[in-house]
């Protein structure tokens, strides 16, 4: 097949998954082009499979913001008549949906007749989306979508709460590559980079925005560190960031938290880790936790959201109620000082992780496909 992949390029879960996915499909032999205003991080082009077409959005005096969906829109046009593109995947309803939407309605004018499939992540349903402003669009996108996925259960029923939806949702659940050099023991770790030989290393990765409860974190970690030596890897970028590291000066645990910003070295920072924190307000999925559960590593977490669906608790971490510091503190603690636990838990979390393999869950998206393709457009 010729799939066009329309995602955001960034750091966020849904980028990482869009691009992964499309990565693998190549692998597969399948053609694909990511279309998008700049390049995915993730995004290696050293397959002859995979191609990457930048949308350019013109600037004019007229427009306040410039109309990244008209622009995308038509680029999905020119690129399907292009590479004559058998099907689209958008991820994330607003704009790509909408923008989607459009390309084929343009495309069906002249004939072609191209199916959309249209994947829904979390914040562009239970936040943007959820938005009055763009409630209606919301809506209307996904009703014309030929196939919906959502990345949990959770999301699909939040999905159903909060829009009057037509079509079925298929759930196909986020994924981590584990033959990627994941697993631990295939990753050379250097532990005395980042702490001292009796130190344990905590770690969290997100955007450090609100919903994240970055504070929870900083206050979990510092009851942690009163019971456990330990040092704090805080890895990412964003608006809660320079709040996080004012409250770790006033708790005067500043040298005991290293804020790395954004990296591309993930799996290395997580080899080094023993816990991951991940106390967010809500979560479609966690890929994050995934993602350290795939190292190995045991996850703290709210029960919020799709949390349930890949933290198992007592097996391989514990859950929490949102905001509930006590008990991840708590739950913290005491895993941290049993090692027996600890290496368990450890086994736990890599056997959990592995039920979300790549190889799992790529033909549910390529069923979805075929789905698409054979199905009538409305």
């Amino acid at each position: 097949m010729k799939i066009a992949i329309v995602c955001y390029p960034t750091f966020g879960g849904s980028g990482v998954v869009a691009t992964e996915l499309g990565l693998e499909l190549a692998k597969r032999g399948h053609e694909i082009h990511f279309i998008t205003y700049s390049q995915p991080v993730r995004l290696a082009l050293l397959n002859p499979n995979v191609h990457y077409h930048e949308v350019h959005v013109p600037e004019y005096p007229l427009f306040h913001y410039q109309p990244y969906e008209l622009a995308l829109s038509s680029k999905l046009v020119d690129m399907v008549k292009l590479y004559k593109i058998d099907v689209l995947h958008v991820h994330y309803a607003i704009p790509h949906a909408y923008a989607g939407y459009m390309a084929k309605q343009m495309l069906a004018d002249e004939g072609i007749h191209i199916p959309m499939v249209t994947t829904l992540h979390g914040t562009d349903i239970t936040l943007v989306g959820n938005h009055p402003f763009y409630k209606p669009a919301v809506s209307f996108s996904i009703n014309k979508s030929d196939v919906v996925t959502s990345v949990s259960q959770s999301l699909k029923d939040d999905t159903h709460r909060l829009f009057e939806i037509k079509k079925d949702i298929v759930v196909i659940p986020n994924f981590i590559e584990l033959t990627k050099e994941k697993q631990v023991e295939n990753i050379p770790c250097h532990r005395s980079l980042m702490a001292a030989e009796n130190e344990m290393i905590v770690t969290h990765i997100s955007n450090f925005r609100k919903v994240k409860r970055i504070d929870d974190i900083v206050k979990i970690f510092f009851e942690i560190q009163k019971e456990v030596p330990a040092k704090l890897m805080m890895v990412g970028e964003g608006p809660e960031k320079e709040n996080a590291e004012y409250l770790c000066s006033q708790l005067g645990i500043q040298n005991k938290v290293i804020f790395f910003g954004n990296s591309n070295e993930i799996d290395k920072i997580l080899c080094f880790s023993d816990l991951f924190l991940l106390p967010s307000e809500t979560e479609s999925f966690g890929l994050a936790a995934l993602e350290a559960m795939a190292c190995g590593v045991p996850v703290i977490s709210s029960n919020s959201g799709g949390l349930p669906e890949v933290n198992k608790d007592g097996f391989s971490g514990y859950l929490s109620n949102v905001g509930d510091v006590s008990k991840m503190s708590h739950d913290a603690i005491s895993l941290l000082k049993d090692k027996e636990k600890l290496k368990q838990f450890k086994i736990n979390a890599l056997e959990t992780a592995k039920l979300f393999d790549i190889q799992q869950i790529m033909p549910l998206y390529e069923q979805v496909y075929y789905q698409a393709i054979h199905s009538k457009n409305d």
